[in-house]
């Protein structure tokens, strides 16, 4: 992590670069990145939320329609005998 005297050139370098008027543009630019980035973020997490649910749905169906197969062979099994 950069100390006092490095944090100082290194703000003085930025100014000298991009002058003062460019800078709060150039923040401002930053800022909507980041809040765009964390937007995006947040949004692919709930799609993958919703991924695992519809998961959760499609395996608890087919739980269901093994026991009812494994019912229905039971039944005719016992039927047969």
């Amino acid at each position: 992590m950069p100390g006092g005297i490095e944090l100082a050139v290194i703000v003085g370098v930025v100014i000298l670069l991009f002058g003062g008027k460019k800078i709060p543009e150039l923040a401002k630019g930053i800022g909507k990145g980041i809040k765009d980035f964390k937007s995006a973020v947040k949004e692919d997490d709930e799609k993958v939320a919703d991924a695992k649910d519809a998961v959760k749905e499609i395996k608890e169906d087919v739980k269901d329609a093994t026991a009812e197969v494994k019912e229905a062979t039971t039944t005719t099994t016992t039927k047969q005998a």
